[in-house]
């Protein structure tokens, strides 16, 4: 196969994948030659080499063959020095929709759109994010600070994301002139690829090093992929270099992520590494009231009764995204069908987000942990036995039973030995009402619940 074959094959080539995968990943291969039964391209990256050979190597040693060449396998090489030829410049990109007017006028890259809604005044600050929150704050300053980079980590709905973008708000409003690019790790290998692509690596370099904050999101999606990593390695190393602050955020540790560089590892440990834990009842139940607030203002109207609140802090631990959403339908569910929203309309309009969200802490894990935070036998416990030693860790026991698990009373009674559901529920409320002025026993459900929910 010739050139002049390989250039009007392409156009079949087109019609075939379509228009953009043909101008993505076929219209880059730069046809090298066929030797020995092997048909050569350059191509930018080894990235896109192997991506063009797992989705289009059938389909492009099927088209070469049908113009009568004697190729029997395709392989793909990277040109040495391909980031040294001559670039053309740069076009001006346009700002992303969601992000200030005043981006390019102040010299901003656009990155990734910023939601209005994460600010730090709308962040619920408790004992499970402080830290992160307090580093987050310094940061967004703008001022020198003793830590770079700072790096966020926690599981999905834990505000990491919320932060990075109350940091680039407050950035961008207090401190315009410095230049502020937030992303997330699949646009740095998407801008990374078009760069290789196009030939602008010398364009991409100078962009990305001429930042004075790079805000990276979800750095985890960069891990494996060989040459994203080499050019995320150095541009984090000419900004620290430069005293540019990096923020990153991924969903563990540095040291957690699989087939991330050891080098790149080693460099983000060197800052400030901030764990946002998952949250607890108190922290829940202070976003879920902040929220109401805000659907006040939309529906005046609507009652809520007591303890429903409490009640979704309980049993939606496990994602703050799910836990405001759970509201925001419960508002609307109530509005629709002109009902106060009471525990009875909560179950039912949540249920599938009530299912989902269900703990799999069982009443007799639970029996298990109060048996030994009191020190008392297991059997003592469930038995018959009513000495007050045993009498109050087994109210405790029964209602961690009732606010941790789906069980009906009858069946709590059951698993107690036997219990009528009446014992049960006066066993809750005798708790309910300690908790609210015995601090040992506020103290003791605290540390029991955070055990069972670890």
């Amino acid at each position: 196969m010739t050139k002049e074959e390989w250039g009007q094959l392409q156009a079949t080539l087109e019609r075939t994948v379509g228009k953009n995968n043909y101008l993505n990943w076929i219209k880059p291969l730069a046809f090298a030659g066929v030797s020995d039964g092997v048909a050569t391209f350059h191509v930018p990256t080894n990235f896109m080499g192997s991506y063009v050979s797992d989705n289009f190597g059938d389909l492009l040693l099927h088209q070469i063959a049908a113009t009568g060449s004697d190729v029997r396998r395709i392989h793909f090489t990277v040109p040495r020095h391909v980031e040294e030829r001559p670039t053309r410049p740069a076009p001006e990109p346009e700002p992303a929709k969601a992000e200030t007017d005043d981006a390019p006028r102040n010299g901003n890259l656009p990155g990734a759109p910023l939601d209005a809604r994460f600010r730090f005044e709308t962040f619920v600050v408790g004992k499970p994010n402080e830290l992160a929150h307090a580093a987050a704050r310094r940061v967004a300053e703008g001022g020198p600070v003793t830590f770079n980079p700072l790096f966020l980590y926690g599981g999905v709905g834990l505000g990491k994301t919320h932060l990075m973008h109350a940091i680039a708000w407050e950035l961008r409003e207090k401190r315009p002139e410095l230049n502020v690019l937030y992303l997330s790790a699949e646009q740095f290998m998407y801008r990374f690829i078009q760069a290789l692509r196009e030939r602008r690596m010398l364009d991409f370099k100078e962009l990305f090093r001429s930042v004075d904050v790079l805000m990276v999101d979800d750095v985890q999606f960069i891990a494996g992929k060989d040459s994203t990593q080499e050019e995320f390695f150095h541009t984090f190393n000419a900004l620290v270099d430069g005293q540019k602050q990096i923020i990153i955020s991924a969903d563990r540790s540095p040291g957690e992520i699989k087939d991330l560089e050891d080098r790149i590892k080693s460099r983000l440990q060197c800052g400030l590494v901030v764990d946002l834990h998952p949250t607890d009842y108190e922290l829940r139940l202070g976003i879920l009231q902040s929220k109401v607030e805000q659907h006040r203002a939309i529906y005046p109207d609507l009652h809520l009764d007591e303890g429903v609140l409490e009640f979704l802090a309980h049993r939606i631990s496990n994602n703050v995204r799910v836990l405001e959403g759970a509201l925001t339908r419960l508002f609307a569910f109530a509005s629709l069908v002109d009902r106060p929203i009471d525990m009875d309309l909560a179950q039912d309009c949540l249920a599938d987000i009530l299912r989902a969200s269900e703990r799999k802490i069982t009443v007799e894990e639970i029996q298990r942990k109060v048996s030994e935070h009191y020190n008392i036998r297991l059997s003592d416990l469930i038995g018959p036995k009513r000495m007050r030693s045993l009498a109050r860790p087994r109210q405790v026991a029964m209602f961690l039973a009732k606010q941790l698990t789906a069980r009906s009373l009858p069946e709590i009674g059951r698993s107690f030995g036997g219990r009528d559901h009446t014992t049960v529920m006066h066993g809750v409320k005798r708790i309910e009402e300690l908790r609210a002025k015995d601090n040992q026993i506020a103290e003791d459900l605290e540390i029991l619940r955070r055990a069972l929910e670890a």
